[in-house]
């Protein structure tokens, strides 16, 4: 039996994310040719790896039918110029498949089976609506497994602020005009851009080339996300303003064993150090990210108190208010998305894990006085996911920027 091997975070790199539906920047793409630019995109980045030396490539999408079915991870990698000799897989957790493809990566590269291995996903929400073709069993209805709006996400986040009447509206939108905000200047500083990858685009006007996330809003007012409808119940919380949107986009990662990074001169962006995910009722899946996050820090033996930096996918406001209200956050919490989150720049669905991914490991080469971090979602049909990630830069010494 192998040792258990270090696990390392080698590089990540996104599409810019698009607004689904026809007028989206993204709708004449295929959505197999987005994460086949990421992938492209990162080995580009990272030429010192041999491409034979990839040991699988996992790639996650939700609706696994059209330009997003056919075994997306084998594809994907022979489309992007892998050889031949290099397997792949696809794989779906809902919201969590990319960081599910991580998670499964990294188990195998700690179990000394692989050296390395690219996890990533992809979502056309345009062309793929999230449940479009699906076939619940009837027995989930007839037997009461699951109430009737188990599957509308949006349902499941007005339970969360039933359950919670502390967890009110106003901060929600609060929340998420913090995030639009935060996007906003992190964009102003050139700080997302430095992992996206550009994609040649088709529209009306003849060929372009997306550059940056096409949703956010940056002139959002408290005054705005007030008077914004709530479209799953009459009177309701949840809104277009505090949740994500549905989105296009792909997301893709470098996983490396410690010896395989240093055999090929790599740097590390981050070290894992534990992950788990959870089961919730799927009526309130929104609160998945509490019991997983628990799972994980004791995984890792470390206390909601070591972490330095928190990326949380904001899928909506209210799930990651919860969270914090549970660890006793404060709402405006500075080490909470420090460069805002999917309420701005957008949530296609089964790529969004190494999204958050992406920001941790950039924030950590910025930040040497943190050394753990995690990146956390809820996942639909009651489930959440967390990882928890050390900084090779730590410098107790540091301080604080």
């Amino acid at each position: 039996m192998a040792d258990q091997a270090e696990v390392v975070f080698v590089d990540g790199v996104r599409t810019p994310f698009g607004k689904a539906g026809d007028k989206g920047m993204y709708w004449n793409t295929r959505a197999d040719d987005l994460v086949v630019k990421a992938i492209v995109g990162l080995l580009e980045r990272n030429p010192n790896i041999p491409k034979d030396r990839i040991d699988d490539v996992a790639i996650a999408a939700t609706t696994q039918t059209g330009d997003q079915g056919l075994t997306l991870g084998r594809t994907a990698a022979i489309l992007a110029g892998l050889p031949k000799t290099v397997p792949g897989f696809s794989i779906d957790r809902m919201c969590a498949g990319a960081m599910t493809a991580a998670a499964m990566m990294s188990g195998s590269i700690g179990f000394g089976m692989y050296d390395i291995a690219i996890a990533g996903g992809v979502e056309h929400m345009g062309h793929h609506p999230m449940g479009s073709g699906v076939d619940p069993n009837p027995r989930f209805l007839s037997e009461r497994l699951v109430g009737e709006d188990a599957l509308v996400m949006g349902a499941t986040a007005e339970r969360i602020h039933d359950r919670f009447p502390q967890l009110t509206k106003e901060r929600s939108d609060r929340f998420a005009l913090a995030s639009q905000q935060k996007t906003a200047a992190a964009y102003a500083a050139g700080k997302i851009q430095q992992d996206l990858v550009p994609v040649a685009i088709r529209t009306e006007e003849g060929w372009g080339l997306a550059t940056r996330d096409e949703v956010m809003r940056p002139e959002t007012t408290l005054e705005g996300l007030a008077a914004l409808k709530t479209p799953f119940r009459p009177h309701g919380r949840i809104t277009a303003g505090n949740a994500s949107g549905l989105n296009d986009g792909a997301t893709a990662a470098i996983l490396a064993s410690g010896a395989a990074a240093k055999e090929f001169g790599l740097s590390p962006k981050m070290k894992l150090v534990s992950y788990a995910f959870a089961g919730v009722d799927p009526e309130i899946m929104g609160i998945g990210p509490i019991p997983a996050t628990e799972k994980a820090l004791r995984k890792a033996g470390l206390s909601i108190e070591d972490i330095g930096i928190f990326e949380m996918n904001e899928a909506f406001a209210v799930q990651v208010l919860s969270f914090m209200d549970h660890y006793g956050i404060a709402d405006d919490d500075a080490r909470v998305n420090p460069w805002g989150g999917a309420i701005a720049v957008g949530h296609p669905l089964a790529s969004s894990g190494v999204r958050l991914m992406n920001q941790l490991a950039s924030q950590f080469t910025e930040r040497p006085d943190v050394r753990y971090g995690i990146t956390s979602m809820c996942v639909g049909l009651g489930q959440g996911g967390t990882m928890v990630w050390e900084n090779p830069n730590y410098d107790k010494k540091a301080k604080k920027a």
